[in-house]
Protein backbone atom coordinates (compact mmCIF):
# COMPACT_ATOMS: atom_id res chain seq x y z
CA UNK A 1 0.00 0.00 0.00
CA UNK A 2 2.83 2.51 0.76
CA UNK A 3 4.68 1.55 -2.11
CA UNK A 4 1.27 2.31 -4.38
CA UNK A 5 0.96 5.37 -2.43
CA UNK A 6 4.02 6.19 -3.03
CA UNK A 7 4.20 5.85 -6.86
CA UNK A 8 1.05 8.05 -7.24
CA UNK A 9 2.55 10.60 -5.35
CA UNK A 10 5.77 10.03 -8.19
CA UNK A 11 3.43 10.47 -10.97
CA UNK A 12 1.53 13.47 -9.78
CA UNK A 13 4.65 15.07 -9.08
CA UNK A 14 5.75 13.84 -13.12
CA UNK A 15 2.64 15.45 -14.56
CA UNK A 16 3.10 18.53 -12.24
CA UNK A 17 6.57 19.43 -13.52
CA UNK A 18 6.08 18.02 -17.26
CA UNK A 19 2.81 20.61 -17.41
CA UNK A 20 5.18 23.38 -15.98
CA UNK A 21 8.05 22.82 -17.96
CA UNK A 22 7.25 20.96 -21.43
CA UNK A 23 6.43 24.56 -22.79
CA UNK A 24 9.64 25.75 -21.60
CA UNK A 25 11.45 23.11 -22.84
CA UNK A 26 9.56 23.57 -26.13
CA UNK A 27 10.92 27.22 -26.53
CA UNK A 28 14.30 26.31 -25.70
CA UNK A 29 14.41 24.11 -28.43
CA UNK A 30 12.73 26.31 -30.95
CA UNK A 31 15.33 28.87 -29.95
CA UNK A 32 18.20 26.17 -31.72
CA UNK A 33 15.91 25.38 -34.55
CA UNK A 34 17.07 26.31 -38.14
CA UNK A 35 13.62 27.06 -39.13
CA UNK A 36 11.00 29.95 -39.23
CA UNK A 37 8.13 27.51 -38.44
CA UNK A 38 7.65 26.71 -35.30
CA UNK A 39 6.49 22.75 -36.15
CA UNK A 40 9.40 21.70 -38.51
CA UNK A 41 13.01 20.98 -37.48
CA UNK A 42 15.30 22.55 -39.74
CA UNK A 43 18.23 21.57 -37.86
CA UNK A 44 20.49 22.72 -35.33
CA UNK A 45 21.41 26.41 -35.44
CA UNK A 46 22.94 29.39 -32.69
CA UNK A 47 21.91 32.04 -35.53
CA UNK A 48 19.42 33.36 -33.26
CA UNK A 49 21.31 33.90 -30.41
CA UNK A 50 23.65 35.60 -32.81
CA UNK A 51 21.30 37.62 -34.71
CA UNK A 52 19.80 38.63 -31.30
CA UNK A 53 21.71 41.65 -30.90
CA UNK A 54 21.21 43.06 -34.44
CA UNK A 55 17.31 43.08 -33.94
CA UNK A 56 16.84 46.70 -32.97
CA UNK A 57 13.03 45.78 -31.81
CA UNK A 58 13.77 43.92 -29.46
CA UNK A 59 16.72 45.27 -28.07
CA UNK A 60 14.77 48.33 -27.78
CA UNK A 61 12.26 46.55 -26.08
CA UNK A 62 14.83 44.77 -23.58
CA UNK A 63 16.32 48.25 -22.75
CA UNK A 64 13.12 49.86 -21.93
CA UNK A 65 12.28 46.63 -20.22
CA UNK A 66 15.22 46.48 -18.15
CA UNK A 67 14.97 50.04 -17.41
CA UNK A 68 11.58 50.20 -16.18
CA UNK A 69 11.89 46.61 -14.02
CA UNK A 70 15.05 47.83 -12.48
CA UNK A 71 13.68 51.73 -11.46
CA UNK A 72 10.00 50.51 -10.62
CA UNK A 73 11.95 47.88 -8.08
CA UNK A 74 14.44 50.01 -6.52
CA UNK A 75 11.86 52.58 -5.88
CA UNK A 76 9.40 49.88 -4.76
CA UNK A 77 11.95 48.15 -2.03
CA UNK A 78 12.96 51.42 -0.61
CA UNK A 79 9.00 52.49 -0.06
CA UNK A 80 7.72 49.54 0.93
CA UNK A 81 10.31 48.99 3.34
CA UNK A 82 9.94 52.28 4.92
CA UNK A 83 5.91 51.69 4.59
CA UNK A 84 6.76 47.92 6.60
CA UNK A 85 8.71 50.17 8.94
CA UNK A 86 6.36 52.60 9.89
CA UNK A 87 3.17 49.88 9.85
CA UNK A 88 5.24 47.72 12.73
CA UNK A 89 5.69 50.44 14.66
CA UNK A 90 1.69 51.54 14.65
CA UNK A 91 -0.79 51.05 17.23
CA UNK A 92 -2.27 47.99 15.90
CA UNK A 93 -5.55 49.16 15.38
CA UNK A 94 -3.87 52.05 12.52
CA UNK A 95 -1.67 48.99 11.32
CA UNK A 96 -4.59 46.67 10.94
CA UNK A 97 -6.35 49.15 8.42
CA UNK A 98 -3.09 50.02 7.08
CA UNK A 99 -2.35 46.22 5.95
CA UNK A 100 -6.12 46.26 4.90
CA UNK A 101 -5.51 49.21 2.27
CA UNK A 102 -1.95 47.51 1.51
CA UNK A 103 -4.40 44.24 0.39
CA UNK A 104 -6.35 46.27 -2.20
CA UNK A 105 -3.66 45.62 -4.98
CA UNK A 106 -3.14 42.40 -4.14
CA UNK A 107 -7.06 41.79 -4.55
CA UNK A 108 -7.93 43.91 -7.43
CA UNK A 109 -7.70 42.39 -11.12
CA UNK A 110 -4.86 43.25 -13.14
CA UNK A 111 -7.27 44.62 -15.72
CA UNK A 112 -9.04 46.63 -12.90
CA UNK A 113 -5.77 48.48 -11.90
CA UNK A 114 -4.44 49.05 -15.18
CA UNK A 115 -7.66 50.60 -16.74
CA UNK A 116 -7.63 52.60 -13.17
CA UNK A 117 -3.84 54.04 -13.25
CA UNK A 118 -4.45 54.72 -17.22
CA UNK A 119 -7.82 56.87 -15.74
CA UNK A 120 -5.43 58.72 -13.76
CA UNK A 121 -2.22 59.19 -15.69
CA UNK A 122 -4.11 60.45 -18.23
CA UNK A 123 -5.15 63.38 -16.21
CA UNK A 124 -1.80 63.90 -14.90
CA UNK A 125 1.59 63.33 -16.65
CA UNK A 126 1.37 61.80 -20.51
CA UNK A 127 1.40 58.20 -20.79
CA UNK A 128 5.10 56.52 -21.10
CA UNK A 129 7.70 54.84 -19.39
CA UNK A 130 7.32 57.02 -16.56
CA UNK A 131 3.28 56.10 -16.15
CA UNK A 132 5.15 52.92 -16.24
CA UNK A 133 7.17 53.08 -13.68
CA UNK A 134 4.31 54.29 -11.31
CA UNK A 135 2.17 51.68 -12.43
CA UNK A 136 4.52 48.95 -11.31
CA UNK A 137 5.78 50.18 -8.20
CA UNK A 138 2.24 51.03 -6.88
CA UNK A 139 1.31 46.68 -7.28
CA UNK A 140 5.14 45.83 -6.18
CA UNK A 141 5.15 48.03 -3.13
CA UNK A 142 2.67 45.20 -1.25
CA UNK A 143 4.72 42.80 -2.21
CA UNK A 144 7.62 44.09 -0.63
CA UNK A 145 5.63 45.53 2.51
CA UNK A 146 4.45 41.53 3.34
CA UNK A 147 8.38 40.68 2.73
CA UNK A 148 9.92 42.90 5.54
CA UNK A 149 7.18 42.62 8.02
CA UNK A 150 7.32 39.38 9.08
CA UNK A 151 11.52 40.00 9.80
CA UNK A 152 10.68 43.19 11.58
CA UNK A 153 7.83 41.62 14.16
CA UNK A 154 10.47 38.41 14.54
CA UNK A 155 12.72 41.25 15.40
CA UNK A 156 13.37 41.79 19.15
CA UNK A 157 13.32 45.09 20.36
CA UNK A 158 15.40 45.09 23.68
CA UNK A 159 18.66 44.97 20.68
CA UNK A 160 17.85 47.92 18.75
CA UNK A 161 17.38 49.82 22.76
CA UNK A 162 20.54 48.43 24.12
CA UNK A 163 22.43 50.06 20.67
CA UNK A 164 20.79 53.32 21.65
CA UNK A 165 21.92 53.07 25.51
CA UNK A 166 25.35 52.25 24.14
CA UNK A 167 25.50 55.87 22.85
CA UNK A 168 24.53 55.03 19.20
CA UNK A 169 22.58 57.11 17.14
CA UNK A 170 18.69 56.00 16.03
CA UNK A 171 20.47 55.92 12.37
CA UNK A 172 23.39 53.81 13.38
CA UNK A 173 21.70 51.35 15.63
CA UNK A 174 19.17 50.60 12.60
CA UNK A 175 22.47 50.13 10.38
CA UNK A 176 24.02 48.21 12.58
CA UNK A 177 20.83 46.31 14.52
CA UNK A 178 18.16 46.53 11.98
CA UNK A 179 19.11 46.00 8.91
CA UNK A 180 20.89 42.58 8.63
CA UNK A 181 18.18 41.17 10.86
CA UNK A 182 15.33 42.62 7.90
CA UNK A 183 17.75 42.64 5.02
CA UNK A 184 16.91 39.09 3.59
CA UNK A 185 13.41 40.09 3.71
CA UNK A 186 13.95 43.72 1.89
CA UNK A 187 16.01 41.23 -0.59
CA UNK A 188 12.92 38.58 -0.78
CA UNK A 189 10.66 41.67 -1.39
CA UNK A 190 12.83 43.59 -4.08
CA UNK A 191 13.31 39.96 -6.18
CA UNK A 192 9.13 39.56 -6.18
CA UNK A 193 9.23 43.55 -7.28
CA UNK A 194 11.54 42.86 -9.75
CA UNK A 195 9.88 39.07 -11.29
CA UNK A 196 6.49 40.99 -10.99
CA UNK A 197 7.63 43.78 -12.69
CA UNK A 198 9.70 41.61 -15.33
CA UNK A 199 6.43 39.70 -15.92
CA UNK A 200 3.53 42.17 -16.26
CA UNK A 201 1.71 42.53 -19.18
CA UNK A 202 -1.58 43.79 -18.31
CA UNK A 203 -1.33 47.13 -16.30
CA UNK A 204 2.03 47.79 -18.74
CA UNK A 205 -0.14 47.65 -21.56
CA UNK A 206 -2.40 50.00 -20.24
CA UNK A 207 -0.44 52.66 -18.89
CA UNK A 208 2.54 52.35 -21.45
CA UNK A 209 1.12 54.49 -24.34
CA UNK A 210 1.98 54.97 -27.95
CA UNK A 211 5.97 54.21 -28.99
CA UNK A 212 6.72 52.70 -25.76
CA UNK A 213 7.17 48.69 -25.96
CA UNK A 214 8.50 46.28 -22.94
CA UNK A 215 9.15 42.54 -23.95
CA UNK A 216 5.69 41.53 -22.77
CA UNK A 217 3.49 43.85 -25.14
CA UNK A 218 5.76 44.15 -27.86
CA UNK A 219 5.64 39.86 -28.18
CA UNK A 220 1.31 40.52 -27.95
CA UNK A 221 1.57 42.37 -30.80
CA UNK A 222 3.88 40.38 -32.45
CA UNK A 223 1.38 37.40 -32.28
CA UNK A 224 -0.25 38.97 -35.00
CA UNK A 225 2.58 38.94 -37.57
CA UNK A 226 4.31 35.98 -36.26
CA UNK A 227 6.99 35.69 -33.31
CA UNK A 228 10.28 36.28 -34.54
CA UNK A 229 12.59 33.40 -34.02
CA UNK A 230 15.22 36.03 -31.98
CA UNK A 231 12.86 35.86 -29.17
CA UNK A 232 12.70 32.53 -28.32
CA UNK A 233 16.44 32.77 -28.10
CA UNK A 234 15.84 35.83 -25.27
CA UNK A 235 13.16 34.22 -23.68
CA UNK A 236 15.79 30.70 -22.90
CA UNK A 237 18.66 33.45 -22.16
CA UNK A 238 16.17 35.19 -19.28
CA UNK A 239 14.84 31.28 -18.21
CA UNK A 240 18.86 30.42 -17.68
CA UNK A 241 19.46 33.22 -15.49
CA UNK A 242 16.56 32.97 -13.75
CA UNK A 243 17.31 29.36 -12.89
CA UNK A 244 20.75 30.57 -12.14
CA UNK A 245 20.05 32.94 -9.82
CA UNK A 246 17.44 30.69 -7.63
CA UNK A 247 19.94 27.80 -7.90
CA UNK A 248 23.00 30.68 -6.39
CA UNK A 249 20.44 31.95 -3.81
CA UNK A 250 19.50 27.88 -2.89
CA UNK A 251 23.06 27.14 -2.46
CA UNK A 252 24.01 30.00 0.27
CA UNK A 253 20.65 29.60 1.85
CA UNK A 254 21.95 25.66 2.26
CA UNK A 255 25.33 27.22 3.77
CA UNK A 256 23.99 29.18 6.36
CA UNK A 257 21.84 27.16 7.36
CA UNK A 258 24.88 24.15 7.76
CA UNK A 259 27.11 27.28 9.51
CA UNK A 260 24.49 28.00 11.80
CA UNK A 261 24.46 24.17 12.87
Amino acid sequence: MTKIKKGTSYFYLGLVFLFLYAPILVLIVLSFNDSMSRTVWGGFTLKWYMNLTSNDNIMGALGTTIRITLTSSILATVLGTSAAIGIHYMKKRHAAIMLGATNIPLLNADIVTGISLMLLFTRFTPLGEFSVVLAHIAFSVPYVIFNVLPRLQSLSEACFEAAMDLGATPSYAFYKVVWPEIFPGVLSGFLMALTMSLDDFTITYFTKGAGVNTLSTMLYTQLRKGIQPELYALSTILFLLAFILLLVMNFKKNVRKEAVK
